[in-house]
């Protein structure tokens, strides 16, 4: 797929180091799908969406670091929406996110509201200044937050709030966020794995399932086609959460 070129519209600054970014094209995305955003000259690397025509992105490397260079004006190159999102499924439904990774989920509860669902959501941040979409969220439903430092709500990381929640309760489980933060939330919540929707992170080379460098041992499911949403149970078993490869393809250690 060649990649279209794009304009960046409008840029707002969301917490120190997470930015959205609008984009003058609607690509018609599923919550959970993702687009490979081409920075000229630097790499092409995944974003999710944050909305219909926003990516919202964290500065954690050399390309989004260069995204973050770039203003109203500007442009970048796309290829997608790729992959498979978000599929929305009974009344009651919670959404449980970390950081960045809670910018699908804002996306895909604002549709669930709008189809007659019942929304609640369980965030976790490192700290208050970190937080984002708040506004969003609570105008869904009922918000539970916590902060790895205690600075607000909850004083710990995502899986702190499980306490405060009945997940039987629920007919679907929506969660995205950093690695060890989810792996934390499917190992706590095993009975739970079946109706648990993930939306997972690898890296993307091809985007395309060629290339075999996003898949997952041992059954080589391939994130960038048959992802990046994967139902929890698929996961317990798989290398999630243990280790993750790199632009080399050698294992090394998940983080976050």
């Amino acid at each position: 797929m060649k990649p279209i070129n794009c304009i960046i519209e409008e840029v707002r600054s969301e917490a120190p180091l997470i930015r959205t970014f609008w984009l003058d094209r609607n690509l018609d995305p599923a919550p959970g799908q993702y687009v490979m955003v081409w920075i000229r000259g630097v790499d092409e690397i995944p974003m999710s969406f944050s909305g219909p025509d926003t990516i919202t992105v964290q500065s954690v490397g050399e390309a989004s670091a260069a995204l973050f260079s770039l203003g109203r004006g500007s442009t970048v190159g796309l290829r997608g929406p790729l992959g498979n999102g978000f599929v929305l499924r009974g009344k009651r439904i919670l959404l449980m996110g970390g950081g960045v990774g809670t910018a699908p989920l804002a996306f895909l509860g604002e549709q669930a509201k709008s189809a007659g669902m019942k929304v609640a959501s369980l965030l976790g941040f490192r700290c208050k200044e970190d937080l984002i979409f708040r506004d969003r969220f609570e105008a869904l439903g009922d918000t539970i937050i916590t902060t790895d430092d205690g600075s607000l709500g909850i004083h710990g990381r995502v899986a702190s709030g499980l306490k405060e929640l009945n997940l039987f309760e629920y007919d679907q489980i929506y969660l995205c966020g950093p690695e060890m933060m989810m792996w934390d939330i499917i190992s706590r919540t095993q009975e739970h794995a079946k109706k648990t929707q993930a939306c997972i992170n690898r890296y993307f080379k091809c985007a395309a399932g060629i290339c075999g460098s996003c898949c997952l041992d041992p059954d080589g499911l391939r994130v960038c086609v048959e992802g990046p949403v994967v139902m929890a149970d698929r996961l317990l078993e798989s290398e999630f959460g243990r280790y993750r490869r790199g632009p080399t393809g050698g294992k090394g250690p998940c983080k976050g």
